[in-house]
């Protein structure tokens, strides 16, 4: 275990990823703490390894991760909120909706996304004011949500999102007046 804390701090991105591709079953709290870690390294390969290890991990890791939705670091919050919805983690919804106003709109995006993918009903206001953020890919995120969870919003803030000049956007738009 200590070869693996070791390679998975300062090892080369080669070898980060040849450990992270093991390491589903692991439930040691000091080895799961270096793989969040790996959630915001410099090589999208490692943090792509890492965020899967966390995601097929076989074992009840969930108060874990919610942990990790607190951390300083904007991209494992982010992550995080990700790989809870993509383990189907409906427990970890309250805890998600804290991050709905952080202050990064990456995090914001992902939390938006991640509450829809778990069809977090109870996150309607938020997915309806988030279509309002100043940030496009936090808009995209709250359109997709409000049209796979069927949410009805106001003419108003239809006219005001149909206003957006982005592709995306103006494609969702249309799949949310039919």
């Amino acid at each position: 275990m200590e070869n693996i804390s070791k390679i998975l701090e300062s090892g080369s991105s080669k070898e980060k990823i040849r450990i992270l591709e093991t390491l589903e079953k692991i439930d040691e709290t000091e080895i799961l703490e270096k793989i969040i870690m790996r959630l915001d390294d410099d090589d999208i390969q490692v943090r792509g390894e890492a965020y899967s290890s966390l995601v097929l991990n076989e074992n009840e890791i969930s108060n874990f991760l919610i942990k990790n939705l607190h951390s300083v670091n904007k991209n494992i919050r982010s992550f995080t909120s990700l790989i809870l919805a993509n383990r189907n983690e409906t427990s970890s919804i309250p805890e998600i909706i804290k991050l709905a106003k952080d202050e990064h709109s990456s995090v914001r995006s992902c939390v938006i996304g991640s509450l829809g993918f778990l069809k977090a009903y109870e996150a309607k206001e938020i997915f309806i004011q988030s279509l309002l953020d100043s940030n496009l890919e936090v808009k995209k995120s709250a359109l997709k949500a409000i049209i796979d969870l069927d949410i009805k919003i106001s003419n108003e803030i239809m006219i005001e999102i149909s206003k957006e000049r982005d592709y995306e956007i103006k494609k969702l738009v249309s799949k949310l007046k039919r």
